[in-house]
């Protein structure tokens, strides 16, 4: 193991990628791409709730006016 050599924590323990198995590896690269779809996924949700609001306010706009 160099001093440049790319580590993980996991539940508070560093790994060596270098120590890990093929097995771990392919979970870390699965976690990833997962946290990456949520990210992409809270984005479009963020997208979406201003979308809403700008239809809720379009509405309430051509709502008729009442008089009394």
């Amino acid at each position: 193991m160099t001093g440049n050599e790319k580590k993980i924590i996991i539940d508070g323990t560093e790994y060596p990628l270098s120590s890990l198995s093929n097995e771990a590896k392919v979970q870390i690269t699965n976690l990833r791409v997962v946290e990456n779809e949520i990210a992409q996924l809270k984005a479009r949700l963020a997208i979406a709730s201003t979308a809403k609001m700008a239809y809720q306010a379009a509405l309430k706009n051509a709502l008729p006016v009442e008089t009394h």
